[in-house]
């Protein structure tokens, strides 16, 4: 918080973003007034763990996405979002954020909303919304036996729930989600800043040499709500030969979306080009399946990717590879040119909330 309350106090472009976006809000909107305001909520939330809260119209499960929505969407806030100074000193907070979260900060307990009470995440609204049935949450444990509010984000899948299709042709679902589209054709370069949001594989996979085998393929792109399993599955058996993660932009979302209040939600295909995500290629043992890569991208709040893989590692279809810790989230998985058909239906309408649910393991696509 020192390091962003010094660049707003002594960097005047930036500072100048960020109070023109605090002044650019619909004055009905304003719940910020100017930057000592602006960092005296940025304290709060980075020092407290997100509450659940029976009432939907209490719900803030995403605080800080919340305090920037309007912000998000001024002509100031589109430079300042996409300013590096800023998305740094921004990225330094969600860190302690995330440290907080995971009780990695001596003397703090993030566990203290994991209760049964009307602003608890083990209540029994939650255990109902987030099918909590399903997951290592023991209600007979204090905190539900978990070791972080974060612990409780990424909770385990219990044995027997998602079990893998039997077809030895299945490409499996990565991630729970909700389709954002299938695309197919991907281009090496393409114009991912305007509205139709194409995909741009050199600014997707930052360069890697992969590139050019995913060049006239195809691209699922899925969308992870709060409520949904955060941790991702290999689609494919094969072998590990590329892991990365490529920091980027957490609060940026596209200028010609207009007012998102969603936060940034239907900038997700711009956001596969710009923010923090991470790369894994497989190689499949299927037959003409060839590389699959599965990119998981951060959406605002911490944009917290961890793999749990390496290069060289054999994985097995449905296997964890990696996680998402609190924050928004989305998902893409590209195949190579003519390599699966599909079996999930795309997402005309262009809204994410509107698209097909996946389950994680469950079939999305088939081997050619």
């Amino acid at each position: 918080m020192a390091d962003l309350e010094k660049l707003l106090t002594t960097d005047p472009v930036v500072q100048q973003y960020v109070s023109d976006m605090i002044e650019q809000v619909p004055e009905e909107e304003r719940t910020v007034s100017d930057i000592p305001h602006l960092l005296q909520c940025l304290d709060q939330i980075a020092t407290t763990a997100p509450e659940y809260h029976w009432d939907p119209a209490s719900r803030r499960f995403f605080p800080m996405s919340h305090l920037f929505v309007y912000m998000m969407a001024t002509d100031a806030g589109w430079n300042a979002f996409r300013n590096q100074k800023f998305n740094d000193a921004l990225a330094g907070v969600l860190q302690y954020w995330y440290k907080f979260l995971s009780n990695e900060i001596s003397g703090h307990d993030s566990r203290t909303v994991l209760n049964d009470g009307p602003t608890g995440w083990l209540s029994p609204p939650a255990y109902e919304e987030f099918r909590l049935f399903q997951f290592e949450v023991d209600l007979d444990k204090e905190y539900g036996g978990l070791a972080s509010y974060n612990e409780f984000f990424h909770r385990a899948l219990k044995d027997g729930y998602r079990p893998l299709p039997t077809d030895p042709k299945a490409i499996v679902s990565p991630n729970d989600g909700k389709v954002v589209r299938w695309r197919q054709g991907l281009k090496r370069q393409d114009q991912f800043w305007l509205k139709g949001q194409p995909y741009s594989l050199d600014n997707m996979l930052n360069g890697s040499e992969y590139v050019k085998d995913f060049v006239d393929g195809d691209v699922l792109q899925t969308f992870l709500s709060g409520a949904d399993y955060h941790r991702w599955h290999a689609p494919v058996d094969g072998k590990v030969v590329a892991v990365d993660k490529v920091p980027g932009y957490m609060f940026a979302e596209l200028q010609s979306m207009g007012d998102d209040t969603t936060a940034g939600t239907h900038s997700q295909c711009y956001g596969a080009s710009v923010n923090t995500r991470g790369i894994v290629v497989i190689e499949s043992t299927a037959p003409k399946v060839g590389l699959v890569c599965v990119m998981p991208v951060g959406i605002t709040e911490i944009s917290s990717i961890t793999h749990s893989v390496t290069v060289d590692d054999q994985v097995a279809k449905g296997q964890e590879i990696g996680r998402f810790s609190f924050g928004g989230s989305s998902m893409c998985l590209l195949f190579q040119k003519g390599a699966v058909d599909h079996l999930v239906p795309d997402n005309p309408s262009g809204d994410p909330d509107n698209g097909a649910p996946v389950f994680v393991n469950g079939q999305i696509a088939r081997a050619r």
